[in-house]
């Protein structure tokens, strides 16, 4: 059975450079900074421009602003377009001050496999909750990640349904990015 990775930012890279949230042309936030958060399909009808919250070191991978939107570069796009063509979409992105290629990954798919017994801990969000009455059963917090390989599928990379703020790469793909030296990016294992 394969094995699956959360994908995320390390944060302890010392002088790292930190990402806003994109821009449009006119310098406008864009409306929806949630949208690739989602695990679908995004329709992107212009090039989006990022700005440098705090500048520093450039990393293969950051979460950019409060959407925290993944950024990656060439490298990092390249595996993902080689070996995951079918669960993520990229898109070209201008990093303010840099030349290097840089592109907003979107994974575009969604898999309900989280397995709550053998986490830590889980908490829902409940029917008695006015203010996310649309999350109704979704996560509030997940410590302690653990998903059932079983539902994956065939999938090599997803977001989790209810919970959209970890990454999950199989075995395969964090291989390769290890292997390509990926800077600025840490694996656990769920």
């Amino acid at each position: 059975m394969r094995r699956y990775f959360e994908l995320a930012t390390d944060e302890y890279v010392k002088g790292r450079w930190y990402l806003d949230d994109p821009v449009d042309a006119g310098g406008r936030t864009i409306d929806d900074v949630w949208m690739f958060r989602d695990g679908r399909t995004v329709e992107l009808h212009e090039r989006l421009r990022l700005p440098i919250y705090r500048p520093g070191e450039p990393l293969d991978i950051e979460f950019a602003g409060v959407g925290l939107i993944p950024i990656v570069s060439e490298r990092v796009a390249s595996i993902f377009r080689k070996m995951a063509p079918d669960d993520v979409q990229l898109f070209p992105v201008d990093v303010e001050g840099q030349g290097a290629s840089y592109f907003i990954l979107n994974v575009a798919r969604k898999v309900r496999c989280i397995d709550d017994a053998a986490c830590r801990e889980v908490q829902h969000f409940g029917d008695n909750e006015e203010l996310h009455a649309d999350r109704v059963g979704e996560y509030r917090s997940v410590i302690g990640l653990r998903i059932d390989k079983s539902k994956a599928g065939d999938a090599r990379v997803f977001r989790l349904w209810g919970y959209d703020i970890p990454i999950i790469v199989d075995e395969e793909i964090k291989d390769a990015l290890e292997a390509n030296g990926i800077f600025g990016g840490t694996f656990e294992e769920v």
